[in-house]
Order: C-alpha cells, then sequence, then structure tokens
C-alpha cells in the first residue's frame, strides 16, 4: 500500500492542520507606482514577499529599495514577453538583442503578453537562448549582492514549455532558489521527489473579479483549506502617471487597497491562516534540489520534472 503524499506544510514542520498562505507580490520592478504599492503591502499590510522584473523600466528604483531593505525577501519574475506597446514603458531582453533573437519578434522587441505572443514565443524560443536570458535576469540582482530565495515567470505558468520549466528548475537548483510551480504533473513529479509545492490551487489575482474584489478575496480566505496555498498579488497605486502603460492599473490599485486594509489583516487572525513567503521552501529545496526529478532533456543544461505547455489565459 503506497504512503500518501504528505501536504507541503508537513513538510515544512507545520503541525496538521495548518493554513498556510504564500502571499507573494509580482511585477514588482514594473514601474515606480507598482514599486512603492509593494514595498507598503509588505511593510505595513499583509503580503509576504515579491518577484522582481529586473528588466522592466522600474527595475533600477526596486532594486534600490532592495538594497536599502536587505531582509525582504524576493524572488525573480522570470520575463520573456512585453505587456505594453507604449512608449517609455516598454522593456526587452537584458541579454544583447543579438544574442536572444529567437525571443523577440520581426521587429525586434519581446512578444506581446496576449496568448497569441506568447504562443509565437513558445513556437520558436531556442532554450539555449532563454538560458542566457534568464541567467541574465537572475544575476542582475545577484551581481549586485542581492539573494533572491524563488524564481516566477510572468505571463508564462511553469514557463510555458516542458523543456524551459526543465531549464528553470536546473537554474533554481545551480542558484539555490525554489521554483513557483501550479500545474500538473510537474507538481505531481515534485511532490514525489519530496519537494514543498502548492497543495491547492494557485491563484493569480488578475482572475478575481474587480468588482466587489475585498468580499471575494473575504470569502476565499474564509473556505482556504488546509495545507499551502499561494496567492500571486499584483498591487500598485495606479496613479495617472503610469496608467498609459499599464492596462491593470484597476487590478492593481484594489489589490493594493485590500492588502494594506486593517480588516484584511483581522480576516487571517479570525480564520486562523499563517502568511508565509519562499525562505522556508527554498531551504527545503536546498536540501532536495530538483535536478534529480526528471532525466536531462538537452545537453546543454541540466533539467527536472517538466509540465505540459500550457500557458496563462
Amino acid at each position: 500500500m503506497t504512503q500518501p503524499t504528505p501536504l507541503a506544510t508537513e513538510l515544512l514542520g507545520h503541525p496538521p492542520g495548518t493554513r498556510l498562505l504564500l502571499l507573494n507580490c509580482d511585477d514588482f520592478g514594473l514601474n515606480e507606482d507598482v514599486n512603492l504599492a509593494v514595498i507598503e503591502a509588505i511593510d505595513h499590510g499583509v503580503a509576504a514577499s515579491c518577484s522582481l522584473m529586473t528588466g522592466c523600466p522600474g527595475s533600477a528604483h526596486a532594486l534600490r529599495l532592495l538594497r536599502e531593505r536587505p531582509g525582504l525577501p524576493f524572488g525573480i519574475h522570470l520575463t520573456l514577453v512585453c505587456d505594453t506597446d507604449e512608449p517609455g514603458f516598454r522593456w526587452g531582453p537584458l541579454a544583447p538583442a543579438a544574442d536572444v533573437p529567437s525571443l523577440l519578434d520581426p521587429a525586434g522587441r519581446l512578444f506581446p503578453a496576449t496568448p497569441e505572443g506568447r504562443a509565437r514565443l513558445l513556437a520558436r524560443a531556442e532554450a539555449d537562448e532563454v538560458e542566457r536570458e534568464f541567467r541574465a535576469q537572475i544575476e542582475a540582482a545577484t551581481g549586485r549582492g542581492l539573494h533572491p530565495t524563488h524564481l516566477d515567470f510572468h505571463c508564462l505558468a511553469d514557463a510555458g514549455r516542458p523543456d524551459l520549466l526543465g531549464l528553470a528548475l536546473s537554474l533554481g537548483a545551480e542558484y539555490g532558489l525554489a521554483v513557483r510551480i501550479w500545474l500538473a504533473p510537474a507538481l505531481e513529479r515534485l511532490r514525489a521527489h519530496g519537494l514543498p509545492v502548492v497543495d491547492h490551487p494557485f491563484l493569480d489575482s488578475f482572475a478575481v473579479p474587480l468588482d466587489d474584489r475585498s468580499t471575494h478575496y473575504a470569502r476565499l480566505l474564509a473556505a482556504l483549506p488546509p495545507g499551502l496555498t499561494e496567492w500571486a498579488v499584483h498591487p500598485g497605486l495606479g496613479t495617472p502617471v503610469t496608467r498609459p502603460g499599464d492596462g491593470g492599473w484597476r487590478v492593481r490599485r484594489a489589490d493594493h487597497a485590500f492588502l494594506v486594509a486593517p480588516r484584511t489583516r483581522e480576516l487571517f487572525a479570525e480564520h486562523g491562516i499563517t502568511v508565509t513567503d519562499y525562505r522556508p521552501l527554498q531551504a527545503h529545496w536546498r536540501r532536495h534540489p530538483a535536478q534529480g526529478a526528471a532525466p536531462v532533456v538537452s545537453e546543454s543544461f541540466k533539467t527536472a520534472a517538466p509540465a505540459p505547455p500550457t500557458v496563462e489565459p
């Protein structure tokens, strides 16, 4: 008789019945509005950590804020697509464009973060060029003496392709980082490898209805099951200066309001929910690197458990 796979909360040393929420602010570095909202959501709200986009217009500001707060946990939000066409708000690869041509459209730009744009990217991206770009994004932070806790992906669920997820897992093992995983069969394979991954469906806050958003979040918190759940939230101030380059500013402003509201902290206490960041997962992943979770699929890099080629809606 096979033993049931333990919940991630048990692997992390929590007692049975613990309701653990990994509450991470994505898109840190997008612009200064987002950066300030993320810091406030962590310093004065309920958020626990953030994910840094090292190639975006607000990245220098975000890196400065991180250097001023050496204890603030953050990951690298690996980014292969661009969300806007607005001049002054666009971003490109950190690696030289000549070194990553398969990641660029015919105009020499990153593909748009639309379903069609992501599909075109995934159809042509060369793994060695993705590796070059991922390393550039990671080392934009580590090269400045900062120490990320994890890797996750901007607009590409589990990197969008099995070999690219394998690459990210290999880089995570190399740099001593956890990796955000939320699709089967990668979840199952990593659980079987003894790694803590989410026990329940992952929530991207862009999927939460904008109308009556706080009430919807309150219902989700009341129904949160025992085990580890992750929410990727997207706080932003939504000021007129950044709205032209950020079509999601309404979502970001609503997320920020929820994360810093006193009532939100009360809800966590009422429902007995513990908030965490990626540091406990990182410590476990360092002890049990994910590289051994699957065979190598390319000679150019080591790999681990693959996931299906699914992108976020």
